[in-house]
């Protein structure tokens, strides 16, 4: 979250609950698209601002033009363009897994998910992936369901299961909160249907096996991404729910190893990884949270700049945007961003039920008034009727100066409210030491030396918890995995502010 900040919540929606059972991969002809149309592009001409803007920016590393000459290459094989330059391929500064792409030909990948590849076949299998979504029009079919729900339309469907239903409650938070800015951003990132994923994963392989590369490359990317979800739900207890990612809006990657492993062996295996030449481009890349946006530190998020600190409950996860920190879990979601303040906490409070509200016509009760932490605080919780019953909706709102104030909205079964109160009450200004001891991390390419192994270098991981088994995921290693001398391997580091 940066220093200034609409008060919205990020724009990625939950997805569709996971898929299980996928079958064999059968190939099948797939109707795609030809050309890029002018109306497409002045759409995408439109909605690149808001992406950069939602997701962090484009990050300014040396990663980003090798990032978009692989991109082009593999955007190329699709058919939209024989022209690489009519492709706008952007590595964006965001710390969550995760790819896109819209119709004008704008293809999107984030630096966290850049740093779980291995080699450049596996960076031009998921461009390829989310291109061929493009070239199937399934942003279009997609588009055309989602702009027919409504605001507590949206509500009620998600919460027509249990809250602890697979990121059901926060896609109704995001349905709740969204304004007309964000629409654009969350079609790109809502989720896709079982055919569709299949459909992108077969043009995918495709394009992998024209442009020259292993098309076994998409399949050994799904393998590390889930494995990667697994290690994240262990990392925040469990059973939390994380928010929306690569490996959520794209559902049930473990699922989908053994069909993407199908497809290669059907279009005929073999061709390039290019191992070398993208380690050395993903050298030194920022990993994990941007310090100027906060960072996640277990269940602490930290904001140097802003000199703030809360922490959220035992079991729930959260993902730091570049609008707001997202909390997830079983009993509700919440959002802690801020807005314009002028001095007067009932006009603030009133101003967010208002834009969270809509056409909800949310009812909020009186305003309280409290102390947390040495800090000024207000809260009133709001009741909203639903398809599926009668939900809360509270906002807990700090006066950190007379001009800076923050806000956490959070949604709960009715009466469920208090699940958050531990988190309202942590929130704390942070000590100037406190602050400077907030440090980026980055990761850090390094040769297997004589006598190194798995643990000696899990050790230099970055990390007090589980420092093996991210040295596991990050370079797709098992278990059983043996280093050997003169091997290129990534580990993550502290970096410099």
């Amino acid at each position: 979250m940066k220093r200034k900040t609409a008060s919205r919540l990020g724009i990625m929606l939950a997805a569709s609950v996971a898929l299980t059972g996928v079958a064999d991969a059968q190939l099948k002809a797939i109707r795609t698209q030809t050309a890029i149309t002018p109306a497409e592009r002045k759409q995408g001409d439109e909605a690149h601002p808001q992406l950069l803007q939602e997701f962090g920016g484009a990050y300014a590393g040396p990663q980003a033009a090798y990032v978009n000459r692989i991109g082009q290459n593999i955007a190329v094989q699709s058919g939209l363009s024989r022209s690489p330059s009519d492709f706008t391929v952007t590595l964006l500064n965001s710390p969550v897994n995760n790819a896109f792409a819209i119709p004008g030909g704008y293809v999107y990948v984030t630096r966290q998910l850049m740093a779980l590849m291995n080699d450049e076949a596996e960076l031009a299998g998921v461009l390829g992936h989310e291109v061929g979504h493009v070239a199937a029009q399934h942003s279009k079919k997609r588009q055309s369901a989602a702009t027919r729900n409504t605001i507590l339309g949206v509500l009620g469907a998600v919460l027509g299961g249990a809250i602890g239903d697979s990121g059901g409650l926060l896609g109704g938070l995001g349905g709740l909160l969204q304004n007309n800015a964000m629409k654009v951003a969350q079609l790109a990132t809502l989720g896709f249907s079982r055919s569709q994923e299949l459909e992108a994963d077969q043009l995918g392989v495709q394009y992998l096996k024209k442009a020259g590369y292993d098309p076994l490359a998409l399949s050994t990317m799904l393998a590390s991404l889930a494995n990667q979800t697994s290690l994240e739900a262990r990392l925040s207890g469990g059973d939390a729910r994380s928010i929306p990612e690569w490996a959520s809006t794209h559902p049930d990657p473990a699922s989908r190893v053994r069909n993407a492993q199908s497809l290669a062996s059907k279009v005929g295996t073999g061709g390039v990884r290019n191992a070398d030449a993208f380690l050395a481009s993903v050298d030194g890349v920022l990993y994990g949270d941007d310090p100027a946006q906060g960072v996640v530190e277990g269940r602490d998020f930290l904001h140097p700049d802003l000199r703030l600190k809360f922490t959220v409950p035992n079991g729930y996860g959260m993902q730091n945007g570049t609008s707001a920190v997202l909390v997830s879990g079983n009993g509700g979601q919440a959002q802690f961003s801020t807005a314009a303040y002028n001095g007067d906490m009932n006009i603030y409070i009133a101003s967010i039920f208002k834009e969270i509200g809509g056409n909800a016509n949310l009812s909020p009760g009186s305003i309280q008034r409290t102390t947390v932490n040495g800090i000024p605080a207000y809260y009133s919780v709001a009741r909203a009727n639903t398809q599926s019953g009668q939900v809360d909706v509270t906002v807990f709102a700090y006066e950190f100066s007379r001009t800076s104030a923050f806000h956490f909205v959070a949604l709960t079964q009715a009466g469920g409210a208090g699940v958050f109160n531990p988190m309202f009450q942590s929130v704390r200004r942070l000590t100037a030491s406190e602050a400077a001891a907030i440090r980026p991390r980055r990761v850090d390419v390094v040769t297997v030396a004589r006598g190194d192994t798995v643990a000696t270098l899990a050790r230099r991981m970055a990390y007090t918890d589980l420092q093996t088994e991210r040295f596991q995921v990050l370079n797709r290693l098992t278990a059983s995995s043996r280093l050997t001398s003169g091997r290129k391997v990534k580990i993550v580091v502290y970096a410099n502010r």
